[in-house]
């Protein structure tokens, strides 16, 4: 493992953005490289200067989308079976789609959002999404809004560690949790302040 994630570092590295674009992409539409890895050594590399953070930003979101329509295409025309057959071929596991499939059929659309935060359902959402054949702009719209955050934060934690990018690759899944947690509470109290606003703007 370690070899192979050397060679994606030599990849980023000697590619840039086309590089970080091809692999976020290759990592939505369900192949098992660490998001962690790819976005937390783009970090590093704006860190050290031979990168910009909105740059390495817009090329990360742009193969995250590419990846994630991917996937929800095949799930909408391959279906389960199709998965559950070849899937395989690609190192993709049948309990991460389980899972996936879990976090979908409980939270419905919301998943879309909240699963781009989180460790290995945020790569395979977009499955169940396809199976569903769910209306494919607010797909989209929800991945958008779901996985900015996450890749913005990912980037500028490689950022603001430097040399000590790696860390991120060990503490992938807390961080994960923590960041979800985070913006519940965020958007709850956005929601509260709102509540209230209007319940003012009626007396």
């Amino acid at each position: 493992m370690e070899h192979v994630s050397a060679l994606f570092l030599d990849f980023i590295a000697s590619w840039g953005y086309l590089a970080v674009a091809v692999l976020m992409a290759a990592e939505n539409a369900c192949i098992p490289i660490p998001s962690e890895l790819i976005l937390g050594f783009a970090g590093y590399l704006i860190f050290a200067g031979k990168m910009s953070f909105f740059g390495a930003l817009a090329f990360g979101m742009a193969g995250g989308m590419a990846g994630s329509l991917f996937a929800y295409v095949v799930g909408a025309r391959g279906g389960r079976s199709f998965v559950d057959r070849y899937g395989r071929y690609f190192f993709i596991k049948k309990s991460h789609v389980d899972l996936a499939q879990d976090w979908f059929d409980k939270y419905g659309f919301k998943a879309v959002f909240f699963s781009r935060m989180l460790p290995v359902v945020r790569t395979f959402i977009s499955l169940p999404a396809g199976f569903a054949r769910v209306d494919m702009r607010k797909f989209l719209l929800l991945t958008f809004a779901g996985a900015l955050p996450w890749t913005a934060l990912i980037l500028f934690a490689g950022m603001q560690l430097g040399e000590g990018w790696k860390l991120l690759t060990q503490i992938g899944h807390e961080a994960s949790i923590v960041f979800v947690i985070a913006a519940i509470i965020v958007i709850a109290a956005l929601y509260i302040r709102h509540r209230n606003g209007k319940k003012r703007n009626l007396r």
